[in-house]
């Protein structure tokens, strides 16, 4: 199964912000779409729910999603047991403190930073942060997140340019 990995989209009504047609070009071939949190735009996930099942947590800026997405979320695809958080912490302890909150998560997937990251967590936990696809912030580019997953395994997992 492939998955297309968003955080931070921050596509509001009133903005100009647009998901990047590199990244919409990946839609009709995924199985599943994880968003870790800032979607702001009720209306997105309802487009992403159109090409595949689409998980996703509240973030920060979600206001309008308070009663529709849940602060963390824990579920599996394929055998693969997920969890995802918006706000992970600080980059200091977060390994252990992801491995505190979700021990029985083979892969946690986080936004908030718009930083992406695509690393070993501890004891066998892997940590993957997509970045941004619209909003770079304090990282050179826009960016988003393709997994895939076989038989309860990470296969490929890679931090693509928007």
């Amino acid at each position: 199964m492939l998955c297309l990995v968003l955080a931070d989209t921050h596509i509001s009504p009133s903005s100009t912000r647009r998901l990047p047609e590199t990244l919409c070009a990946r839609l009709p071939s995924v199985g599943a779409v994880l968003h870790a949190g800032d979607v702001v735009q009720p209306g997105l996930l309802d487009e992403l729910s159109r090409f595949a099942p689409t998980y996703a947590v509240l973030g920060n800026n979600d206001h309008q999603l308070r009663n529709r997405l849940p602060d963390r979320q824990e579920f599996e695809l394929e055998t693969l047991r997920i969890a995802m958080v918006h706000d992970a912490g600080p980059t200091r302890g977060r390994p252990a403190r992801l491995l505190r909150w979700f021990p029985d998560a083979q892969l946690v997937v986080y936004g908030h930073s718009h930083e992406p990251f695509d690393g070993p967590g501890v004891e066998g936990q892997w940590l993957f942060n997509p970045g941004s696809p619209t909003v770079r912030k304090r990282f050179p580019r826009r960016t988003f997140g393709l997994l895939e997953i076989a038989s309860g395994q990470l296969i490929r997992h890679e931090i693509l340019t928007a």
